[in-house]
């Protein structure tokens, strides 16, 4: 039998021993509380930038953007703590009036209109992503793309529970759901595709 020297690096046990490690503890590994704030202020900022990619959909008060990506990601990088704390402080920024919501969209009131339910889940869309991301969900394709699809599930609920006070229940899925669902697919899809990969360069760079 062949025994690996003390330095070798195993994926197979990494997942276990390593389980509660996200991308940005192995990219951090001694990080500060310095740190962990700029990394939750950074995440809030990416999901501004994203916000700002906004597609009109002619049918429905809610466009398509980037946000949702950059919500699940910060929470699959982050962990669910950080990544609900990043998100919980997007929402704080737009509430205090800067322009960080879809197409430049600030304040309170925004979370009372039509949307204002797909926001207010973003904290805890973030935090289940991170959860399952921190038990090695992001280490193989299909538990990622079960991962991103669970956020976004938890996205979808609130927002339609909001929705369904501004439009009929005949028409809530098509304005609030269903023009949404191939995005979901691909960005999960590519978030899947990724994070195995990033795993696996860690994996080698550890195992050197």
């Amino acid at each position: 039998m062949v025994r690996a020297g003390p330095g070798a690096f195993h994926p197979e046990v990494s997942m276990s021993a390593t389980r509660t490690l996200t991308l940005a503890d192995v990219a951090l590994p001694r990080a500060s509380a310095l740190h962990h704030a700029m990394l939750v202020v950074g995440a809030s900022l990416v999901t501004a930038l994203a916000a700002q990619i906004a597609i009109p959909v002619p049918w429905s008060p809610v466009p398509i953007t980037g946000q949702t990506f950059a919500v699940l990601l910060s929470g699959a990088v982050l962990g669910a703590r950080r990544g609900f704390a990043a998100q919980a402080l997007y929402l704080l920024e737009g509430a205090m009036g800067l322009p960080v919501f879809a197409a430049g969209a600030a304040g309170v009131a925004t979370f009372a209109g039509p949307t204002g339910g797909y926001l207010a889940a973003f904290p805890f869309a973030a935090a289940v992503t991170g959860a399952l991301a921190q038990r090695g969900w992001d280490r193989r394709f299909v538990t990622m793309v079960a991962a991103m699809l669970l956020g976004s599930a938890v996205i979808f609920a609130a927002g339609l529970a909001q929705l369904s006070r501004f439009l009929p229940a005949d028409a809530l899925l098509a304005a609030g759901l269903l023009p949404f669902l191939p995005g979901d697919l691909v960005k999960s899809s590519l978030a899947a595709l990724a994070f195995p990969a990033v795993w696996r360069h860690a994996a080698r760079g550890r195992g050197r």
